[in-house]
């Protein structure tokens, strides 16, 4: 989702059809570096996507923005920062082109953490049932999702790098043009850290 200036709450024309928000972690480490190279290589297109793990796919919101923001601060204060490893190359093929990387460790925390989210001004029955992952790329067909399946498979078993990923803080992002994501509120987890100063 792409990371951009902090906007005003509240900017965009209410006219339009109703915005899909979403709630991330931004993986801003050498595993996030591996994801976005990886990404610019297989499909230039989506470049501009860095490297997250969805914590609440996008929906529409409840109410308004101030009080999303407003309940996610409450709602990460009882959530203390927690790691997740990352594992196997995977790919949701034949039901959608997208190859991913599976999380091996601390993904029950991630689904606690989307339960915990669905609630309340983000309620949604969701289309498909929460899987933790790491997405490397959305191809446009099947052929071009096997090819980056092998690819990936490749690049991965030659990885070095640390495959552990904390997280620490969340980014409220909302759907703008061109399926590019803005940035509208940062949120930290845990207690310490969420409170207000």
């Amino acid at each position: 989702m792409q990371r951009g200036d902090r906007p005003a709450l509240l900017d965009y024309n209410p006219r339009m059809r109703e915005p899909q928000y979403a709630v991330v972690a931004y993986v801003k480490n050498a595993v996030g570096a591996f994801v976005e190279e990886l990404r610019q290589e297989l499909y230039p297109e989506h470049a501009y996507l860095p490297a997250h793990l969805t914590m609440l796919p996008p929906r529409q919101l409840l109410g308004g923005e101030g009080e999303a923001v407003a309940a996610l601060q409450q709602l990460c204060r009882e959530v203390e920062p927690f790691e997740v490893v990352i594992g196997q190359v995977a790919s949701f093929a034949p039901v959608t082109p997208t190859v991913f990387l599976q999380i091996e460790h601390g993904a029950y925390r991630m689904r606690e953490l989307h339960d915990r989210l669905n609630t309340a001004l983000f309620q949604q029955d969701e289309p498909w049932p929460y899987m933790p992952h790491l997405t490397i790329v959305k191809m446009a067909d099947l052929p071009q999702a096997a090819a980056a399946f092998a690819a990936t498979e490749q690049r991965w078993a030659a990885y070095e790098g640390s495959r552990r990923i904390l997280v620490d803080r969340l980014t409220f992002v909302r759907e703008g043009a061109a399926n590019r994501w803005l940035d509208l509120a940062p949120v930290r987890l845990g207690r310490a850290v969420s409170s207000p100063k």
